[in-house]
C-alpha cells in the first residue's frame, strides 16, 4: 500500500483546508509542488510545507499523522483510495465523498460526510452535529454510502438524508433525522429528544428516544424481515464492529405526521 504521508511540524493556529489532499489529486502533482499547495485559510497563504513534513511516494493512500480539530475538509471530494487521519478533525470531513475510505482515528468536528455518495467514513472518536447532514447552499444531505461512528453522534444527525446508512454505536443527539427523506440511522444506545422532526421517508433504528414527537404514531410490534437482512448486510460491510443482529420485533412509530408520514422509528428495546 504505497501513498504520501503528512506529519505535522506545528500546531496550526488558523484553521486549514485539507480538501486537496485525497490520492487523485495528488499523484498528479511532483512532490515539490505538493509542499507549496494553500492550505490555509487567511491572508497568510499558508502552504502544506510550512507544517507538513511530507514523505513516501504517490499512491492509492494518504496518511494525516498528528490530527487536529484545524484540519478541516478532511477527505473532501474523495472518490477512491484511503485517508487516514491519526487523530481528530475539524469541520466538513468527507464532505462529497463519492468512493474510498476515511478512516479518522480521532473525533470529527461538525458536518462529518456531509452531501457524501458513496464510499465509507470510520470515526474511532465521535462526531459532533449533522453528520451525514445539510452543508450550507445544499439541497439534500447524505446521498449514498456508509457512516460509522464509534463515539457519540452530535445533534441533527442525517439532516435532509436521502440514501445511505448511519450506525452510531453510542447515542445521537437531539433531532436526529430532522427533515429526512429516506437511508437509515441506526443508533446503539438510542436517540436524544425529537428524532424524525418533519421526517417523510427513511428509518431510524435504536433502543430508546428521550422524547418522542406528538406527531408520531404508535404503529405497534412488527416482525420486520428487512432488519434480518439489514443485520446480515452490517455484518458483511463491518465484521467485528458491526452491531449485534436484530431479532426483527421492533415497536414502530409512524411519521413524522405533520408532513407526509412515511417514514418510521423502531424500538428495539
Amino acid at each position: 500500500m504505497s501513498g504520501l504521508t503528512f506529519r505535522l511540524t506545528s500546531v496550526p493556529h488558523e484553521r486549514l483546508d485539507l480538501s486537496q489532499l485525497t490520492p487523485r489529486r495528488l499523484s498528479s502533482i511532483p512532490l515539490a509542488e505538493v509542499l507549496k499547495l494553500n492550505i490555509g485559510s487567511t491572508r497568510s497563504g499558508l502552504s502544506v510545507g510550512d507544517v507538513f513534513a511530507v514523505s513516501g511516494k504517490p499512491g492509492d493512500t494518504v496518511k494525516i499523522e498528528s490530527g487536529s480539530a484545524h484540519l478541516d475538509f478532511v477527505g473532501a471530494e474523495l472518490d477512491h483510495g484511503t485517508v487516514i487521519v491519526e487523530g481528530d478533525v475539524g469541520v466538513g470531513a468527507g464532505r462529497n465523498m463519492r468512493g474510498g475510505r476515511l478512516d479518522i482515528r480521532g473525533d470529527a468536528g461538525a458536518l462529518l460526510g456531509s452531501g457524501i455518495s458513496g464510499g465509507e467514513i470510520f470515526v474511532k472518536g465521535s462526531a459532533g452535529a449533522q453528520a451525514g447532514g445539510l452543508s450550507p447552499g445544499d439541497k439534500f444531505g447524505m446521498s449514498g454510502g456508509l457512516i460509522v461512528i464509534e463515539g457519540h453522534a452530535g445533534d441533527r444527525a442525517g439532516d435532509r438524508m436521502r440514501r445511505g446508512t448511519i450506525y452510531v454505536r453510542g447515542k445521537c443527539g437531539a433531532f436526529a433525522g430532522s427533515r429526512m427523506v429516506g437511508g437509515t440511522i441506526w443508533s446503539e444506545l438510542g436517540f436524544g429528544a425529537d428524532p424524525g422532526l418533519l421526517l417523510r421517508r427513511g428509518t431510524l433504528i435504536g433502543p430508546s428516544v428521550e422524547q418522542m414527537l406528538p406527531t408520531f404514531a404508535d404503529a405497534g410490534m412488527h416482525d420486520l424481515v428487512i432488519l434480518r437482512v439489514l443485520s446480515r448486510y452490517m455484518t458483511a460491510a463491518l465484521g467485528a464492529l458491526a452491531p449485534r443482529p436484530l431479532s426483527g420485533t421492533v415497536r414502530k412509530y409512524a411519521g413524522d405526521l405533520a408532513t407526509v408520514g412515511k417514514g418510521e422509528i423502531l424500538l428495539t428495546a
